[in-house]
C-alpha cells in the first residue's frame, strides 16, 4: 500500500494497466451487479436537482422505476445507490445505435444541461473507494467483465491511476494526483533497485 494524505492505496492502482473498451464491453458495467452505483451523500440531492433535466432521455421503464423507488435509493447494504431495472441497468443509462450502454448523466453534463458529470463512484472505476474513521482506502476493483479494458490498457501501457487521472483530480484535487505521479516513480525506482539494475 502507498500512503498519502489519510487515503491508503492499493499497489494495483500503479501497477495494473485499464482503459475502458466499450467497444467491447458494450458499457456492462452499467447493466450488471447486484445494485446500483454508489453514491456519495451529496450526490443524492444533486440527482434529485439535475433530474428534470436527465428525465427525458430516460426509457419508459425507467420512469417507471423512479416512480417506485425514487431517483436514488437505499440498497439492502444501506448504500446510497442509483435505482436498477429488474435487478439490470442503472436507470440512468440509454443504449446507444450500437448497442452500447452509456449514462444520461453524463449525456446530459457533456450537452451542457447540467453541471454534474457523473456519480464519483462511476467516474474513478475500477477504483472503489472505502471509507473507514480515520482513512480512505482506494482498491482496485477487478471484474471479468473488464477483460478486454485489462488488454487494451496492458496493450497501451497505461496504469489505472493514469487512466482515472481525470477522475482522481475531480476527487482528491491536482496536488493528490501529483504525489501519486511521485509515489509511481518511487516504484519504479525501487522495482529497478530489487532486480539489481
Amino acid at each position: 500500500m502507498i500512503q498519502i494524505d489519510d487515503k491508503l492505496i492499493s499497489l494495483d492502482i500503479f501497477e495494473r494497466h485499464f482503459i475502458c473498451d466499450l467497444p467491447k464491453c458494450m458499457g456492462a458495467c452499467c447493466v450488471e451487479g447486484e445494485s446500483g452505483a454508489p453514491l456519495e451523500d451529496e450526490e443524492t440531492a444533486i440527482l434529485e436537482a439535475v433530474f428534470p433535466h436527465i428525465k427525458p432521455m430516460l426509457s419508459q421503464k425507467a420512469l417507471e422505476e423512479i416512480e417506485k423507488k425514487g431517483v436514488w435509493e437505499v440498497d439492502v447494504d444501506g448504500d446510497k445507490v442509483t435505482p436498477i431495472i429488474n435487478g439490470k441497468e442503472c436507470v440512468y443509462t440509454y443504449f446507444d445505435e450500437k448497442g452500447v450502454c452509456k449514462c444520461t448523466i453524463e449525456k446530459a453534463y457533456n450537452e451542457g444541461l447540467i453541471n454534474f458529470k457523473k456519480p464519483i463512484s462511476c467516474h474513478l472505476y475500477p477504483i472503489r473507494v472505502s471509507k473507514y474513521s480515520d482513512f480512505e482506502a482506494l482498491n482496485y476493483h477487478q471484474w471479468p467483465i473488464c477483460g478486454p479494458a485489462r488488454l487494451l490498457g496492458t496493450e497501451k501501457g497505461v496504469p489505472i491511476f493514469k487512466f482515472l487521472q481525470e477522475a482522481i483530480t475531480r476527487k482528491y484535487g491536482e496536488a493528490f494526483y501529483h504525489e501519486m505521479e511521485e509515489a509511481e516513480k518511487i516504484l519504479k525506482e525501487q522495482g529497478t533497485d530489487d532486480s539489481g539494475n
